[in-house]
């Protein structure tokens, strides 16, 4: 199974399995990964699943659209290589993705 790590603010890890066409947001909630929330149910509607992916793996992941950019612009932590979880479907193309959560979800 290909896994992804959801690095905490604080520099913990978190390395959990993904499910194939799952989004990062469903597989943080579905193994409590803390700082991601899913407010929405993954919609892209409330920015509480803001991660920021690291630059090595931005090619994989895609482009945010333009919804993703709306939501995530109002965040004071936004940077060119956020995303939304909800919006990253899972692949075995993503096996060893590692993302940053930011301090604090809007």
């Amino acid at each position: 199974m290909p896994t992804v790590t959801f690095v905490e603010y604080d520099g913990t890890a978190h390395v959990v399995e993904m499910v194939n066409g799952e989004s990062l947001m469903e597989t943080a909630t579905s193994n409590a990964v803390p700082g991601i929330d899913g407010d929405c149910g993954g919609e892209a509607a409330c920015g509480t699943c803001h991660i920021i992916v690291s630059e090595e793996w931005t090619g994989k992941v895609g482009q945010r659209n333009e919804i993703e950019s709306q939501m995530l612009s109002m965040s004071p932590e936004c940077h060119e290589n956020s995303r939304l979880a909800c919006q990253v479907k899972a692949s075995a193309e993503l096996d060893g993705l590692q993302v940053q959560l930011p301090e604090y979800q809007m």
